[in-house]
């Protein structure tokens, strides 16, 4: 299990994500937007830094969703390699089998 202030502040992080998505979105299509002058440009650009650092998406970790294990993640299931095993083993999860020979 990992400890639950990496787990909250993960959950704070996709909070800011959500929050500032929309003007991060705006202030990245006014920088990439070549037709505008510089200055402008370069305006949004100053914006953008000042927004919360962990306002960007490439500052969430992916976590299992069961333990909060950071590595090992399936993406299609939301959960680590291991708390798939455990699941998978007890028969929770729907079309899983745990192959044995």
């Amino acid at each position: 299990m990992a400890k639950k202030g990496k787990i909250e502040n993960n959950a704070k992080r996709r909070k800011l994500v959500d929050q500032y998505a929309a003007k991060r979105a705006e202030l990245l299509d006014i920088t990439k937007n070549k037709e505008l002058p510089m200055e402008e440009r370069f305006a949004a650009q100053l914006k953008l830094a000042e927004l919360p650092r962990n306002s960007a998406p490439t500052r969430v970790k992916n976590r299992c969703e069961v333990t909060g294990r950071p590595k090992a993640y399936y993406r299609k299931l939301k959960m680590s390699r291991i708390a798939l095993r455990e699941l998978g083993s007890a028969g929770k999860v729907p079309g899983l089998v745990k192959s044995s020979w």
